[in-house]
């Protein structure tokens, strides 16, 4: 029986996950309130409530997992990509937990870990497949050829979609985050009511900068023209907005599951808990015989489930790390 406590603290959600053979058995994670009046993290304030919040989520999910902390075999944490304050709470905190109970350490790439969700439950994609990544962060196509052989063949050349969700809901006076919320008031509006521009990238590239400006200079003239034009119009611009960022992601994905052969399409990150996000990608299998594999959605935002199983088989392998290891703000596949 292999035990891995899972850690992740690379942006504001501290979490701890607990995963026993291949099984998720807890996933514990504490949200950071403290930036909503910031209107977007803060990474100084993220670091300290991260020093706050981390013994007691590991505490709550080594209890929720019913085990004793000297039943675990090995700690996993997110070495990076991420906020590099907070990385180095949840690295020291593995390193610590793993050195005062000798036990192997297991770096994670947090967008690996991403991918490597959809091993969780059941159904699991074969491989390979290829997986439209998308947070705050990140915007990518990864080719998942086995577990840890993964190839990126497309990405972002700026902002990431998950940032072009919340600036426009920044621009539209919505509160932090503002991404859940574009897609709540999405769902009641009309995705054709307004046109916003689909940047040319060439191959399977990306890039929202552009799509953020005209978003803002629209609001500007609407606003400009008609001071209540937000209220009268909330729901319709949400859709509109959301429609363009989902089509710049499928027609991307698309070609990519055209050039590659490849049938087998998953979703992973934030934005992927995004219901029109998922509508869309079931309508696209619906047409092109896709076969979707979508994860639950506690197991698309930044969660320490995806951590664990990341290092369960990272465990098999006897893939380890020395304590010397440290967090990296930028890390590569």
């Amino acid at each position: 029986m292999a035990i891995i406590l899972g850690i992740e603290s690379s942006c504001d959600d501290t979490s701890a996950s607990i995963c026993i053979d291949g099984i998720i058995a807890s996933n514990v994670v504490a949200n950071q309130l403290v930036h909503q009046k910031y209107g977007g993290v803060v990474p100084e304030l993220a670091s300290r409530v991260h020093q706050q919040n981390i013994i007691p989520t590991v505490q709550e999910a080594i209890a929720q997992a019913k085990i004793h902390k000297n039943d675990v075999d090995a700690v996993a944490f997110t070495r990076g990509p991420g906020l590099l304050g907070s990385l180095l709470v949840g690295t020291s905190f593995a390193k610590a937990f793993a050195l005062a109970n000798g036990l192997p350490l297991i770096e994670v790439n947090h967008m690996q870990a991403h991918i490597l969700a959809h091993f969780i439950d059941d159904e699991k994609p074969a491989f390979p497949f290829l997986c439209l990544t998308v947070s705050g962060g990140h915007t990518q196509i990864v080719l998942v050829r086995d577990y840890f052989d993964m190839e990126i063949i497309g990405q972002t050349t700026d902002d990431a979609a998950g940032e072009a969700f919340d600036k426009t809901a920044k621009i539209l006076g919505l509160p932090y985050p503002g991404g859940p919320l574009i897609d709540k008031y999405a769902r009641e509006g009309h995705p054709h009511a307004f046109k916003f521009p689909e940047p040319q990238v060439p191959g399977l590239d990306f890039s929202f900068s552009g799509l953020k400006t005209s978003i803002m200079y629209f609001v500007r003239d609407k606003v400009k023209a008609d001071p209540d034009f937000l209220n009268k119009n909330m729901n319709d611009i949400c859709a509109s907005v959301q429609n363009r960022i989902i089509t710049i992601l499928l027609n991307k994905l698309k070609k990519a599951a055209l050039e590659t052969n490849i049938n087998r399409i998953a979703i992973a990150g934030g934005v992927s808990a995004n219901s029109g996000l998922r509508s869309a990608l079931n309508d696209a299998a619906m047409e092109l015989n896709w076969k979707v594999f979508v994860p639950q959605f506690q197991y698309c935002t930044d969660n320490a489930g995806m951590i664990a199983i990341a290092g369960y088989y990272k465990y098999l392998k006897q893939d380890f790390v020395g304590q010397d290891v440290a967090p990296l703000a930028r890390m590569h596949f």
